[in-house]
């Protein structure tokens, strides 16, 4: 079809665009080319209908934008085409007709300051190399592959090319390969230290890594340049949350309100940083206030409902079941309505509607993450055969100090129970889930990812390389205290990595928090997580993942044994003192009733369990499953053994 459009066969391409709608109907490329011929044959109105069809299936595809621009152009349209063409470069700015056509049209419509600034845009573009215009092109509408190998090839023939470095940069943010794009925008600040744009990417490469402090550190000196760029200024709030300086990120969050085109999403980090300090009431005026910006905003609904605690109007609920039948609801927006809907119903106690709506919003969510459960279980037959008794008998690995208390397990495992409870001790810090465990498993994995260096290279390394890591994590989460002796790290699926742990940190502490398999697992099936875990999507997923994890911490008892203390939710709530005294007992702390009286503690909870701690424990919860149990068949068939043998 594209060699037609060349040849100009503008007929030809209409009725072979057309042939091909009746079996693929919503490719975008057949209908970008059907609303480019159909204008080109004069039918004006026939292409903005298609180009109409086009947004709803890709809104960010930025030449279906061009493609308006230029039909309003033929209408004689010149506002219309101005707002189409600035939509499509503020998508795409590697877009040169688009900024040439918004050149011409602001100097006809006598707007010389922004003819002046597209022309600057145009000249940019010619400056650089066709192939990096062709690239940049290519990622800005999601063409990653395509725009990768076209860059790749560039630079090896061209060499250091700061452009097209940061570009490859940056299709390695998307693709999540964030240790490349770390390493390849240092080396383009090093060859244009005042490469704001880069430094920007670089900041953000930081945030993802969860090196807050590092990603501060950059935001600062591009504030220096320009304190009033809002980009600047939203990934300062940013960093601000990272480092749980959540009273501050209210504070630059609430500054950017003033004047914002978008303030549904301002409201919504209000609130997330209000609920994480515990103010509640706040939290859900700022809730409501960004679903009043934007109707529709599934994650408002769905960050209500994940309070716990809130129970929906009626009139909410009217705005939910109608936002998410609407067809022109995106997915993101439909699968967060779906388990806030799941959860709304089943505090209503309609929990045959509440389950068809959890799985419903399971499905969409699953479509979306496309986990491969064997992954997880490669890695854990890995661990088996590397972290033997043999390797663990060396003796002298790692630092001596006892300063972490890992809590480890599955989600919604009652380890933000755990984590309250020993917070509320006068010796040790609650800091946050951190990230620094699973990262330095990341960097010793290399950068295979079809082979994988960890967990197989522990086996060759020495005392010296994990003292190393060991003073590097220490490092690394000191940011996040305040002073106080001991600290939690409450990062669940660092029961992977407990064999690593222990030779970086022989004499930390690690808790198991573990819960009933058909609870624990229903209630993974109930929660929409705001990033990673994604093996809660699927029933089959789940339960692997639980049996996986009784399979690993089975291989964690016999190989160290006495090292893991395994604390069951279902007992904390049964025996609330006797479990207090159990874990103090096991992390070498004094005895303190304020531990017992955990819901009294005033400090920041990022979890989904936030609410539920703040609140004097209560056995409601334990048996929440069995108001689903005819719809669980599949969930108990998948555990198996796993729902006696988790006692083990």
């Amino acid at each position: 079809m594209r060699s037609l459009i060349q040849e100009r066969r503008f007929a030809d391409t209409l009725r072979i665009a057309d042939s091909l709608l009746v079996t693929v109907p919503e490719n975008r490329d057949v209908l970008y080319l059907r609303a480019h011929a159909q204008r080109m044959l004069g039918d004006i109105p026939a292409s903005l209908a298609t180009l109409s069809t086009l947004e709803k299936l890709n809104p960010r595809f930025s030449r279906l934008f061009q493609e308006r621009g230029q039909c309003h152009v033929a209408l004689k349209q010149a506002p219309e085409a101005i707002e189409a063409f600035l939509r499509a470069v503020n998508i795409n700015p590697a877009l040169p007709a688009s900024w040439s056509m918004l050149e011409g049209l602001f100097r006809m419509t006598r707007q010389p300051e922004q003819a002046s600034e597209a022309a600057a845009h145009v000249a940019t573009l010619k400056k650089l190399p066709p192939d990096v215009v062709t690239a940049t092109a290519l990622f800005s509408d999601g063409e990653l592959a395509e725009a990768e190998q076209i860059t790749r090839a560039f630079l090896l023939q061209h060499g250091h090319h700061i452009e097209a470095m940061r570009l490859l940069a940056r299709i390695g943010i998307e693709r999540d390969v964030l240790d490349d794009a770390q390493l390849l925008l240092e080396a383009v600040l090093d060859l244009a230290p005042e490469y704001q744009a880069a430094r920007y990417d670089y900041a953000q490469v930081l945030s993802k890594r969860h090196l807050h402090q590092l990603a501060q550190q950059e935001v600062t000196k591009l504030l220096s340049v320009d304190p009033t760029n809002r980009n600047y200024r939203m990934l300062h709030a940013l960093t601000c949350v990272g480092l749980g300086q959540q009273e501050r990120a209210v504070e630059l969050y609430t500054e950017l309100l003033t004047g914002a085109t978008q303030p549904a999403d301002l409201h919504l980090s209000i609130a997330h940083s209000l609920k994480t300090l515990g103010r509640r009431d706040e939290a859900i005026a700022e809730y409501r206030a960004a679903a009043a910006a934007r109707p529709g905003y599934g994650d408002v609904y769905w960050s209500l409902a994940n309070l716990k605690t809130y129970r929906f109007q009626d009139s909410e609920l009217t705005q939910m079941y109608a936002a998410e039948s609407s067809t022109s609801t995106a997915p993101v927006d439909r699968y967060h309505l779906c388990f806030a809907l799941g959860k709304a119903l089943e505090d209503q106690k309609q929990f045959r509607e509440s389950f068809e709506f959890y799985a419903r919003g399971n499905e969409l969510k699953h479509a979306e993450v496309r986990y491969q459960p064997q992954t997880i279980e490669l890695n854990t037959r890995q661990q088996i055969e590397v972290c033997t008794p043999e390797l663990f008998a060396r003796g002298n690995s790692g630092i001596q100090a006892a300063d972490p208390i890992f809590i480890v397990g599955l989600p919604r495992s009652g380890s933000t129970l755990l984590e309250q409870i020993l917070a509320s001790h006068s010796a040790v810090e609650g800091t946050q889930e951190l990230a620094d465990i699973p990262r330095i498993a990341a960097d010793l994995k290399g950068r295979d990812a079809d082979s994988p260096l960890y967990p197989g290279v522990l086996a060759k390394m020495g005392s010296a390389e994990f003292r190393r890591l060991g003073e590097k994590y220490l490092t690394d989460t000191r940011v996040y205290r305040t002073g106080k002796p001991r600290f939690i790290d409450k990062m669940p699926n660092n029961f992977r990595h407990i064999g690593l742990i222990h030779l970086l940190l022989p004499n930390a502490r690690i808790i198991d928090a573990r819960r009933e398999p058909m609870a624990c697992c229903f209630s993974n099936f109930k929660q929409l997580f705001a990033q990673g875990q994604e093996f809660t999507y699927g029933i089959e997923d789940i339960a692997r993942y639980y049996r996986t994890y009784l399979e690993l911490m089975r291989h964690w008892d016999t190989v160290l044994p006495g090292r893991v203390l395994r604390v069951h939710h279902e007992d904390v709530v049964d025996d609330l003192e006797g479990s207090v005294r159990r874990l103090l007992d096991f992390c070498g702390l004094d005895f303190e009733i304020g531990c017992v009286e955990f819901h009294k503690t005033s400090r920041s909870i990022r979890t989904a369990s936030s609410e539920q701690v703040r609140q004097p424990i209560y056995r409601e919860g334990l048996d929440q499953w069995r108001n689903f149990e005819p719809w669980l068949g599949s969930l108990r068939t998948a555990l198996g053994d796993a729902v006696t043998r988790f006692r083990e």
